[in-house]
């Protein structure tokens, strides 16, 4: 519950803001205190301060508070009250939209169902255009493409409920064609499952198999092995019922996993638009895209001595190092098997260009496009040098500003000895 201590933070320290009078901050934050970390006993301390306090400056943030502590506690009717009343007051919140939408297709009755319909189709709005945006703004890199599955995964979830509120208003047809809708934007086995029941239920068992044997064999790490046996259990008893038995069934899985596994290969071709290193185990693989928008291949660079710089325009030791790596360029001014490069780490990539056009730095700089990931460098600065094979043969975090120059001389001179250069 690392989001309690968040909670506690903002509601606790928000009584000059709210002006919420002294003794009501008290109770509220003895409460809380007592309440620990359990949900349950969180939910009940908050609704008692409520019931204390009905004219609290503080609702809205206890009713947000609310429906956390609900979904902790996979209290689904918490989750539909509390989260609708927040609703009210943001209608597009979408991550209280999405709990409160599922919390409303859980309880099955068809009021609760239209009211889900109606978040969903929201949801779907507002994620549609996020997920454009993920696309349009898009650079190069693993943070890209994690946003754009993100938005997907999300995106597919809001459809999917769309497709079981359907399904409990008693529109199974709307319900499958949405289910496969859900599929399209980002395969799961919870849409292939979904659309597989629904046309069980339209009694089309040609469809129901097709869809359910997708569920048993699409690759989805948020699928169970206790659902991948649930599928063929239900698969098994569908196609027997079909057929008379389970002969051929193994045809129409295998049918399925080939197709399943064009679905992913074709998913990850789209994703490699925004990230061309995506999957690469082999840093001289990578391709960098350059502050100036330049495409730089380090496989391009194979027999030279490749010096790499990570640095981030936030970080002052980074911007210290670089006079000194002017002075180790200049030892090694007119060869050309020795390159520096400097990558910038900065999340947001906006800072950048301005940052090196003020530095007027003298060598090029590239944006980590998922390298610093490969490599693992989590701290800066560090300088990672490769010999002409492509084989690291030094790693230096941080710097004494005194030995630096040395101490990275000498590196090189090494990498230049192991390619058998002078």
């Amino acid at each position: 519950m690392k989001w309690l201590v968040l909670f506690l933070a903002l509601v606790l320290g928000a009584g000059a803001h709210a002006q919420t009078a002294p003794s009501e901050s008290e109770a509220l934050n003895h409460a809380l205190e007592e309440a620990g970390a359990s949900p349950v006993d969180f939910i009940r301390a908050l609704e008692n301060h409520l019931q204390k306090y009905p004219n609290t400056a503080r609702r809205a943030e206890i009713e947000r508070g609310l429906v956390r502590g609900a979904a902790d506690a996979q209290d689904y009717p918490r989750i539909a009250l509390y989260g609708e009343r927040v609703l009210a007051r943001d209608p597009n919140d979408l991550e209280v939209m999405e709990q409160v939408a599922n919390a409303e297709l859980k309880s099955g009755t068809p009021d609760d169902a239209h009211k889900a319909l109606a978040h969903a189709v929201v949801l779907e709005s507002l994620l549609t255009q996020m997920a454009k945006q993920a696309r349009d703004k898009a650079d190069s890199g693993p943070r890209s493409t994690s946003r754009i599955v993100e938005t997907d995964v999300r995106l597919a979830t809001a459809i999917l409920f769309q497709s079981r509120a359907q399904g409990t208003l008693g529109n199974a047809t709307q319900a499958a064609e949405l289910a496969q809708r859900s599929f399209v934007v980002s395969p799961s086995g919870s849409a292939a499952r979904e659309a597989g029941y629904w046309y069980n239920e339209l009694g089309k068992s040609a469809e129901a198999v097709r869809w359910l044997a997708d569920a048993f064999t699409i690759s989805d790490p948020r699928v169970t092995e206790t659902d991948r046996g649930r599928d063929r259990q239900v698969l098994g008893e569908i196609y027997s019922k079909w057929k008379g038995s389970e002969a051929g069934l193994g045809d129409v899985v295998l049918a399925s996993w080939d197709r399943n596994r064009e679905v992913v290969a074709q998913r990850r071709l789209m994703l490699k638009q925004f990230d061309p290193n995506m999957q690469l185990s082999n840093p001289m693989d990578f391709t960098l895209t350059g502050v100036d928008g330049g495409k730089l291949k380090l496989s391009s660079l194979h027999g030279k001595v490749i010096v790499l710089d990570f640095w981030a325009t936030w970080c002052a030791p980074c911007r210290a190092q670089h006079p000194l790596y002017d002075k180790v360029k200049e030892k090694y001014k007119g060869r050309d098997d020795v390159v520096f490069l400097a990558i910038d780490t900065d999340e947001d990539r906006s800072l950048v260009p301005p940052f090196v056009a003020a530095k007027k730095w003298s060598y090029n700089s590239y944006y980590e496009d998922g390298l610093a990931i490969l490599l693992k460098v989590t701290s800066i600065p560090s300088t990672l040098v490769y010999d002409g094979r492509g084989e690291l043969v030094s790693r230096m975090t941080g710097f004494d500003p005194d030995r630096f120059v040395g101490m990275l001389s000498d590196r090189i001179d090494e990498a230049l000895k192991s390619a058998g250069k002078p």
